[in-house]
C-alpha cells in the first residue's frame, strides 16, 4: 500500500467531496474550481516538500523543471474535511485547501498558521510568447504584516530583509535572480518558473507575477522552523552540495588581466618569494586573442604560443594591442609549460570561458550550423559575437567537445563568464528567439544552471579523479550540485558597494547555496583612477580582503589597469601591506574549521554564510541586521565597510589620511551581539553578554571577530598552499562558557571518492560543567588518512593569544589514535 490515508472526521468516501470536481489522488489532491475553470492539484514529495499546481483547464499542460531533481516520495498523509476545507497533514506540515475558491493555506502540525494564499490570487492572462499560446501567470500570497522575508537571490539593494519593495528577477552582471524567498516562521517557498519574474510585496500581498508560462508551480518547504531544516529541503529538491577541491578554500589571485604566461608565472613567483600562501591564480580572457575569435578556448594569442611578430598568427592579437610593440624573449613559451610551472610550484590554474563565441571560432560554425546561437547582441559589442543555447543538450555536447581540449591540457578549474548572459539592446524580437526548450524569455533565468550543468555533467562522465570548481557569474536555484560557485559579479570599488554585497551574499546562502564570493577590492577602480598607491583605495582594499578571509571562496580579482597583488600596495613593513598579508595567512590556519564547514555543506546540507536568523531566530533585532553573520556555527564576522583613517578628495582626484599614522590609529566601530549567547572578542579573548551592541577597536589591521561561547575551532599550521604539510598537529581551541560540539571533517581532497563514503569525522564535545573535552571514536576511512596524529587543546581565557596566533604552551597534548577518550581540562 503506497500511503496511509486517515480519514477523521468521518468522511470515508470521496463522494463527500463533490466526487466530479475533487480527488484524493496518490500523492494530494485535486480539484477543479469551475467558477475559475481552474484546476489545482496538491502534491507531496515529502513530510518536508509539497508542490502546489494551478493551471486554466482540466489537461496538465507538459512543463519541465530545470532545478527540481526529486520525485515523490511514499509519504503518510492524513486527510480531514471540514466546512468546505480539505486538510492534508504529514509529519511535519498541514496544508488546507478551499475546495470553492482554490486557496491554499499552510500550517505547523500544532495548526498555527505559516502562510497562505490570497483568495483568488492565481491568475492567468493570455499572451503570444514568439509562436506559441501562453499565460501571464501570477500567484499571491498573504503574510504576516511583521514577517521578516529573505532570498530572491543576491541582489543589489543592499537589503537583508525582503519586504516592501518590487523587484523585477531576470539575471544580468552583478544580479543574481531566484524566484524563492523564505521566512524567520521556518518556510520556503520555490516559484518555478525561469522567464522575467516581478516580485512585489506590499502590505496587502506578496507575489510573483511572471512573464510567461502554462501554470502557477510552486514547491512549499517546511521541516521544523528552522532555516537549516528549510535549506536541508532545497538540498533534498534540488540536489545535495558537491565538495569543492580542498585546495580551492586557500588564496585565490586573480586579475583583469594577465597578458602573457610570463605575467602570469611571475606573480606566482613574488608570492612564494614573499612567503604570501597561494594555491589559485586565474587566467582571464582574451588568451584566445581577438574578439572575433571570442572565447575559441585555444590559446590563439600570439603572445601566449611565442608567435610575436608571425603574419599567420598577428591577426589574433587582441584588439587595441599595439603589434609592433616591443616585449622580451618570453621564459614561458608555450600554454604547456605554463600549467606544468603553476603545478610545480604548487598552485593550481583556472580558466576564463565563457556563454558565447565569436564568428571565427569553430564552436561558432557548429552551433549555427545545428540553429544553436542566441543571436542578439553581447559582449564584447559590434564584434559578432552571440551566446550559445545551454538548453540544447548537442550543444552543450559541442561545449565540452572543445573545452577538453583546456582540460587535457591540466587546466584545473573553469570561470564561466558571462552565464546570465551579457545581452543589449533586448526587445521582443530578442525575448522571442528560439532555443531547444522554447522562448528565450520562457527560459531565461535558467540559462546558468544548464551552461554550467553541461561542463559538469561533461567533466564527470571523463573522469572522477578531479573535482569539478566552476566560478559563474551568474547562478540558478539547484547551482549547488554543480561544482560551482558564484561571484558577485563586476561590482565597483567602493564602500558603500562593499556593504551592499554582505546583505547579497546572505540571501543568496538562505536560496540554499554555500559557496559565493565577491571580487575582493571590488571589480572596477574608478572611483579611485585605479591607483593602488592612493591611500583611500589601500584601506578600502584592506578591509575588503580581511573579510574575505571570511567567506567561502576567498579571491582577489580587478578590472585592468588596476593590479591587485597585495606587494603593489606597499612592501612588508607597510600597513597595506602587513594587515593583507595577516589576513591570507589566518585563512590558512582556518583550513580545518572552513573544510570541515564545507564537509557539513555535503554531507549534512550545511551553510558557511550563516545570517542569524539561522542560529538566533528568536532575537528580533539580530534576524533584520545586514551587515554581520555566522561564519560557520562558531564565528561572527562583521566586515568593516565604512572609511576610518583616510578619506578621497573628488576634486583633487586624490586620497588621504584623516589621522598622523594610520598603522597606529585606532577608532571604534559598533557591533551587535545577538541573544542567545556569551561572545569572545577572537583578538583579546575579552568575553561579553550576548543582545547588546559593543565599541570593538579596530586598527587598520583588525577587523570585528567574535566566537561564540561554547565552541571548538580547529587551527593548522601555518603553510605557503593547502597541501604544505599534514594535518597531524592540529591545535583545537576550546572556548568555554557553555556545552560545544565540532566535527572535524576530512578526506582525499581532490576527487569524488567522499560520494563513496570515503571521508572520515571526528566528533569533538566540550561539557562545559565538567570541564571534560570528549574526541569521539573517528568515523570513516579513506586512502592516505591518519592513523595517529597529536590534538593540542587550548582552553581560551583572558590571556590565551589572539586567534590568528599559535600559543606558546597549550593547556593538553593528546596522541589520537581513532579511539574515543576523554580529557579533563
Amino acid at each position: 500500500m503506497r500511503k496511509t490515508l486517515l480519514v477523521i472526521c468521518g468522511i470515508a468516501c470521496v463522494t463527500g467531496l463533490h466526487a466530479q470536481d475533487v480527488e484524493r489522488t496518490q500523492d494530494g489532491a485535486k480539484n477543479f474550481i469551475r467558477t475559475q475553470n481552474v484546476t489545482e492539484e496538491i502534491r507531496f514529495y515529502s513530510d518536508d516538500i509539497v508542490r502546489v499546481i494551478k493551471y486554466p483547464s482540466r489537461h496538465l499542460p507538459d512543463k519541465k523543471s530545470y532545478p527540481v531533481i526529486k520525485t515523490p516520495e511514499d509519504v503518510n498523509l492524513s486527510y480531514t474535511e471540514q466546512e468546505g476545507n480539505l486538510s492534508i497533514k504529514t509529519g511535519n506540515m498541514e496544508v488546507v485547501m478551499d475546495k470553492n475558491s482554490g486557496k491554499i493555506t499552510f500550517k505547523d502540525v500544532q495548526g498555527n498558521l505559516l502562510v497562505q494564499e490570497k483568495e483568488f490570487g492565481t491568475n492567468f492572462i493570455p499572451c503570444k510568447d514568439g509562436p506559441y499560446d501562453s499565460y501571464r501567470v501570477s500567484q499571491r500570497f498573504m503574510m504576516s504584516p511583521d514577517e521578516t522575508l529573505y532570498g530572491l537571490g543576491q541582489q543589489q539593494t543592499g537589503k537583508l530583509n525582503q519586504r516592501d519593495q518590487e523587484l523585477t528577477l531576470r539575471n544580468e552582471n552583478t544580479r543574481v535572480c531566484i524566484p524563492y524567498i523564505t521566512s524567520e516562521k521556518g518556510y520556503g517557498i520555490y516559484w518555478d518558473n525561469p522567464s522575467p519574474t516581478v516580485f512585489s510585496d506590499t502590505p496587502q500581498e506578496t507575489s510573483f507575477n511572471s512573464e510567461v508560462g502554462y501554470m502557477s508551480d510552486y514547491y512549499f518547504i517546511y521541516k521544523d522552523g528552522t532555516q537549516d531544516g528549510v535549506i536541508a529541503g532545497i538540498r533534498d529538491l534540488t540536489g545535495q552540495a558537491t565538495m569543492l577541491p580542498l585546495w580551492t578554500m586557500g588564496y585565490w589571485q586573480c586579475r583583469e588581466r594577465y597578458k602573457s604566461p610570463d605575467e602570469l608565472c611571475e606573480v606566482l613567483d613574488k608570492h612564494r618569494e614573499l612567503g604570501v600562501p597561494l594555491d589559485g591564480i586565474v587566467q582571464d580572457w582574451q588568451y584566445w586573442g581577438c574578439d572575433s575569435n571570442w572565447n575559441a578556448m585555444k590559446f590563439m594569442n600570439p603572445r601566449y604560443i611565442n608567435k610575436m611578430g608571425d603574419e599567420a598568427w598577428m591577426k589574433y592579437l587582441p584588439n587595441g594591442e599595439d603589434p609592433n610593440a616591443k616585449y622580451p624573449e618570453p621564459r614561458i613559451k608555450t600554454p604547456k609549460e605554463m600549467v606544468e610551472y603553476v603545478h610545480k610550484n604548487n598552485a593550481h590554474l583556472m580558466i576564463s570561458v565563457w556563454a558565447s563565441f565569436g564568428p571565427w571560432t569553430d564552436q561558432y560554425k557548429e552551433l549555427d550550423a545545428m540553429n544553436a546561437l542566441l543571436k542578439f547582441e553581447t559582449w564584447p559589442r559590434n564584434a559578432g559575437v552571440h551566446p550559445y543555447d545551454p538548453f540544447n543538450p548537442k550543444a552543450r555536447d559541442l561545449y565540452w567537445r572543445y573545452l577538453k581540449n583546456l582540460y587535457d591540457l591540466g587546466i584545473d578549474a573553469w570561470w564561466t563568464d558571462s552565464t546570465e548572459p551579457d545581452r543589449f539592446d533586448m526587445g521582443e524580437r530578442e525575448f522571442s528567439l528560439p532555443t531547444a526548450d522554447g522562448t528565450f524569455r520562457s527560459v531565461h533565468n535558467a540559462f546558468p544552471l544548464l551552461s554550467n550543468q553541461g561542463v559538469y555533467e561533461h567533466q564527470r562522465a571523463v573522469s572522477d579523479s578531479k573535482r569539478l570548481f566552476l566560478m559563474t557569474r551568474s547562478s540558478y536555484f539547484g547551482q549547488q550540485r554543480y561544482g560551482s560557485f558564484c561571484w558577485s559579479g563586476d561590482i565597483s570599488s567602493q564602500w558603500d558597494v562593499m556593504r551592499k554585497q554582505i546583505a547579497g551574499g546572505l540571501n543568496y546562502s538562505l536560496c540554499g547555496i554555500p559557496y559565493w564570493n565577491t571580487d575582493i577590492g571590488g571589480f572596477f577602480g574608478w572611483e579611485y583612477n585605479n591607483n593602488w598607491k592612493d591611500v583611500a583605495m589601500q584601506e578600502l582594499q584592506v578591509r575588503w580582503m580581511q573579510w574575505g578571509c571570511f567567506m567561502p571562496i576567498m579571491r582577489n580579482h580587478c578590472s585592468s589597469p588596476m593590479e591587485s597583488e597585495i606587494y603593489k600596495f606597499g612592501e612588508e613593513g607597510y600597513w597595506a601591506y602587513d594587515a593583507q598579508k595577516k589576513f591570507i595567512e589566518l585563512r590558512y590556519r582556518l583550513l580545518p574549521y572552513i573544510y570541515s564547514l564545507c564537509g557539513e555543506a555535503t554531507q549534512a546540507s550545511g551553510s558557511i554564510m550563516r545570517p542569524f536568523v539561522m542560529d538566533f531566530p528568536r532575537d528580533k533585532k539580530a534576524i533584520r541586521v545586514d551587515n554581520e553573520y555566522m561564519f560557520g556555527r562558531n564565528l561572527l564576522v562583521m566586515p568593516v565597510t565604512d572609511s576610518l583613517y583616510t578619506y578621497y578628495d573628488k576634486g583633487a582626484h586624490k586620497g588621504f589620511t584623516s589621522v598622523p599614522d594610520v598603522a597606529k590609529a585606532v577608532k571604534n566601530v559598533e557591533v551587535y551581539l545577538p541573544q542567545g549567547a556569551k561572545w569572545y572578542n577572537f583578538w583579546t579573548n575579552e568575553m561579553h553578554s550576548g543582545g547588546q551592541t559593543v565599541s570593538m577597536p579596530c586598527p587598520i589591521d583588525i577587523m570585528p571577530v567574535y566566537v561564540k561561547a561554547g565552541s571548538i575551532l580547529p587551527f593548522g599550521p601555518a603553510v605557503q598552499y593547502t597541501s604544505e604539510k599534514k594535518w597531524d598537529n592540529l591545535e583545537i581551541r576550546v572556548y568555554p562558557g557553555a556545552d560545544a560540539d565540532f566535527t572535524l571533517y576530512e578526506d582525499e581532497g581532490d576527487n569524488y571518492n567522499y560520494e563513496k563514503g570515503a571521508f572520515s569525522q571526528i566528533r569533538f564535545h566540550w561539557d562545559d560543567a565538567a570541564r571534560t573535552l570528549t574526541i569521539g571514536e573517528r568515523k570513516g576511512d579513506y586512502k592516505g588518512m591518519l592513523k595517529k596524529r597529536n590534538f593540542r587543546i587550548l582552553v581560551v581565557n583572558r590571556q590565551s593569544p589572539s586567534g590568528d596566533k599559535e600559543p606558546p604552551q597549550f593547556s593538553r597534548s593528546v596522541r589520537y589514535n581513532g579511539k574515543a577518550q576523554t580529557i579533563k581540562l
